[in-house]
């Protein structure tokens, strides 16, 4: 597991991130969203390999960038290896470099209400009410 900055990325390691991203998000959700949001090069980019596969990934995104609390999207773990609690490993991950970086500060996300549960046993808490973004339920929630 690695945690690089934008400019740290090498071609292959941001192919591979956007294949990952597109191969779940995309085509095994059915949601066609502009995935390039300019959000990538302000944020730090965790990236978990099995076999120099990318198997999982998320972004870590400081505050002001999608909200004013730092933040974590883009949180994927390929099919193969959705078995191994990979999504754990990460989130757990970032949640420690979010904690370290801003000290003292909630974290914010926005996540598909499907996956709601396995947010609150992170710690997260939902606020606010359902929306949809690009189709799909999310619910806001946060970490204190």
């Amino acid at each position: 597991m690695v945690i690089k900055s934008f400019e740290e990325l090498d071609t292959t390691e941001l192919y591979k991130i956007i294949n990952l991203r597109e191969k779940v998000f995309v085509v095994e959700q059915e949601c066609f969203y502009l995935d390039a949001d300019n959000h990538d090069q302000k944020s730090w980019h965790l990236l978990y390999y099995s076999q120099n596969t990318l198997a999982a990934y998320l972004r870590i995104l400081p505050p002001n960038t999608t909200y004013k609390l730092p933040s974590i999207g883009r949180v994927v773990v390929d099919k193969k290896h959705r078995s191994k609690k990979l999504g754990r490993l990460i989130m757990t991950e970032a949640i420690t470099f979010l904690k370290k970086e801003y000290k003292n500060t909630s974290i914010k996300i926005g996540a598909q209400t499907y996956l709601n549960s396995f947010y609150k046993s992170l710690g997260f808490k939902n606020i606010g009410e359902e929306y949809l973004e690009d189709g799909i339920p999310h619910t806001h929630m946060i970490l204190e």
